[in-house]
């Protein structure tokens, strides 16, 4: 097999970057321009009054805690690799949320990420991502899990003998991790996984856990306050119980970064339906969301994938 040449492999490095960022472009427009349900100048007659500029002000900062707390969790867990700065991680965060845009769940953010590392590096990445990821998704299960009890004992969505169908499904489903976790593929298992997450100090799990919550919970009162600035007043533990209701239903289907509004959005119409939401609030507060939370920190993103520069 011939070896490509550093110039060539350069060139297509280059390119990759640019396609990415073209293609993130372009699936924005096509997804933001070809949607009929979204009525923007009733968003905007909406913000002509002052409470719903102060809500959606609100809005803005959680949708910057929100990100920025992401970055601090990756700081921390690359800090067990090696020291970097904030800036740093905010490259490595964005930039790993645009290369992720186009694969299923996000995976490519793993690959965009361990491009700031050596080769040498790119297990350890690889694994402190997975663990940055697995925190966060630990979270939207709990959280998740009891607003869908909330919501069920309300609207009975789901009978009492499915919820016992699935919790001793998700039973069965623990003990067989338990008992296959010397089982191992290539060398790899679920026991050594799990030794490698206790090797982590513990005062970075607590961190990376807090931070975790944190997200969580700046994400969904964005949400919340979202529908309350289009007069949707609905009891506080009933949204709330909704809204993680709609996330972790939405996150456990697959789907694509650029999709994920669609995704959310035909689950929270759903939910939210049940309610008696109109389907246009659903959709443009799935939407706001989705541009507030993945197209403009994308956008950034694209930003530091084009300066990015190849590691050997």
């Amino acid at each position: 097999m011939v070896a490509m040449s550093d110039k060539a492999k350069q060139f297509l490095f280059v390119t990759i970057k640019v396609v990415v960022v073209v293609s993130a472009f372009y699936f924005i427009f096509q997804k933001l321009h070809g949607n009929p349900k979204l009525d923007w100048g009733k968003f905007a007659e909406i913000l002509r009054t002052e409470t719903a500029m102060l809500l959606f002000g609100a809005v803005l900062l959680l949708a910057f805690a929100n990100r920025f707390f992401e970055i601090l969790k990756w700081q921390c867990l690359v800090a067990t690799v090696r020291d970097i700065s904030l800036g740093s991680a905010s490259e490595q965060v964005l930039g790993g949320l645009t290369a992720g845009i186009f694969t299923p769940n996000g995976v490519g953010e793993y690959a965009g990420k361990a491009l700031y590392f050596e080769k040498a590096l790119t297990g350890k990445i690889l694994f402190l991502n997975l663990v940055c990821n697995g925190a966060q998704m630990l979270v939207s299960v709990v959280f998740g899990f009891f607003g869908l009890l909330y919501f069920n004992a309300i609207h009975h969505v789901i009978t009492s003998k499915t919820v016992l169908w699935v919790f001793g499904a998700a039973c069965i489903g623990i003990l067989s991790l338990f008992f296959m976790k010397r089982f191992s593929i290539k060398g790899y298992s679920l026991e050594k996984g799990i030794h490698k997450i206790n090797a982590l100090p513990q005062r970075v799990h607590r961190k990376n856990m807090g931070l975790a919550v944190a997200r969580y919970l700046f994400f969904s009162h964005q949400q919340y306050l979202l529908f309350v600035c289009f007069d949707v007043h609905l009891p506080y533990l009933l949204m709330m119980a909704t809204i993680a209701s709609t996330y972790f239903l939405a996150s456990c289907l697959p789907s694509f970064q650029f999709l994920d509004f669609a995704v959310k959005g035909s689950v929270a119409v759903l939910f939210f339906g049940l309610l008696g939401v109109n389907e246009w609030i659903v959709v443009l507060v799935t939407t706001l969301m989705w541009l507030l939370n993945v197209v403009i920190p994308v956008i950034i993103g694209s930003y530091f994938i084009l300066r990015l520069k190849r590691k050997t």
